[in-house]
């Protein structure tokens, strides 16, 4: 798919089919393929939010609850049984996901199903390239199409210096800047936002997303708070993440500001951002050149003759080594937890033999 256009399939119309009821709710065909030969009183359902002891839930039927089910995230499907009890899971088409905050080596689910990623960033202190990256980074992991929103155009003299060096982060990228308050300006959003599409935003606490859901749902639906003068930082709104309908239109799920965006197992969403990079680095003289000082080295040539820019080129390993570490700790924490899962199988033996 090329950088700077509008994916076609933005541009097709819902059709009507057997599901035609579950389409406007982002049931897309891949979703009907997996739908298990099950009496006609079981159904499929999205989940909306996800609380402690219990998930939120959409369909044709209306909203409803069910109870908590095995590593379930905002925008999955899940298949119920005539009692309202979740049956299983249906194959995501997207996931976006990070490794948890502080020392725990978990997982942490963001949002699944998306179609579309909403980068928001705010034309002031918290405009940050590396960050910027990440983002992208997931975007591209998960395999959907990526839109940098830079909001609070209106608080800045040139909010064209923040467009640039967005810009450059890679050729044809989408973006988009906004005053959020504005329906005007959050018009240029309404393309990813058709019925059956499903956009996620992602950015820091109070760069804008809350006023970009209120404003595209035309109502107050979540409190938003004005930014702070002494630090230009939005205060944080958004507690959980919640997927809500747009009236009209697809679905947009609003995140809580993440503090702390730990890749992990999204190496081919890093060769993307970098691609020049990546390209390059298949030059070196040694296949496991750390592109330090290795003799051969391609990067530290093109550094040398001014072709890169050695800060991104930093940013670039700096990824790298961290989604390796944390890949890595992912892993041997999958490892520890089924090890344990079989110790504690093992263990129960004897007593279900007695």
């Amino acid at each position: 798919m090329a950088r700077g256009k509008i994916p076609d399939f933005l541009n097709t119309q819902v059709s009507q089919g057997r599901t035609g009821d579950l389409l406007v709710f982002g049931f897309k065909p891949n979703f009907a393929r997996q739908l298990p030969d099950a009496p006609a009183d079981t159904r499929p359902v999205r989940v909306t939010a996800v609380h402690r002891d219990r998930l939120d839930l959409i369909s044709p039927d209306g909203p409803s609850t069910c109870p908590q089910f095995d590593s379930t995230t905002v925008g999955d499907w899940l298949w119920l049984d005539d009692q309202g009890q979740p049956m299983g899971l249906l194959e995501r088409s997207s996931l976006f996901k990070r490794r948890a905050p502080g020392k725990d080596r978990r997982e942490q689910l963001i949002a699944a199903n998306v179609d579309t990623l909403f980068i928001v960033s705010s034309c002031n202190q918290d405009f940050n390239i590396a960050r910027l990256e990440r983002y992208l980074a997931l975007a591209y992991e998960a395999g959907v199409t990526p839109v940098i929103v830079l909001t609070k155009i209106d608080l800045t003299d040139d909010p064209n210096t923040y467009r640039r060096q967005a810009e450059a982060l890679q050729p044809g990228l989408l973006i988009e800047a906004i005053d959020a308050t504005n329906p005007n300006d959050i018009a240029v959003l309404r393309p990813w936002c058709k019925p059956g599409e499903t956009v996620a935003l992602v950015g820091s606490s109070g760069v804008g997303k809350s006023t970009i859901v209120n404003t595209l749902l035309g109502d107050t639906m979540m409190a938003t708070g004005a930014i702070r003068e002494d630090d230009a930082k939005g205060r944080h709104t958004t507690s959980f993440r919640q997927m809500f309908r747009i009236p009209d239109a697809g679905w947009i799920i609003d995140t809580p500001g993440m503090r702390e965006l730990q890749l992990a197992d999204v190496r081919e969403g890093i060769d993307e951002v970098f691609s020049d990079l990546s390209e390059l680095a298949h030059q070196c003289k040694f296949n496991d050149c750390q592109h330090q000082t290795e003799p051969g080295c391609a990067i530290q040539a093109a550094i040398e003759a001014n072709d890169v820019d050695p800060a991104r080129v930093a940013r670039w390993r700096k990824l790298l080594a961290e989604d390796a570490y944390n890949a890595k700790s992912l892993h041997e924490r999958r490892a520890e937890d089924k090890a344990f899962g079989k110790m504690v199988k093992d263990a129960m033996k004897p007593k279900r033999n007695r």
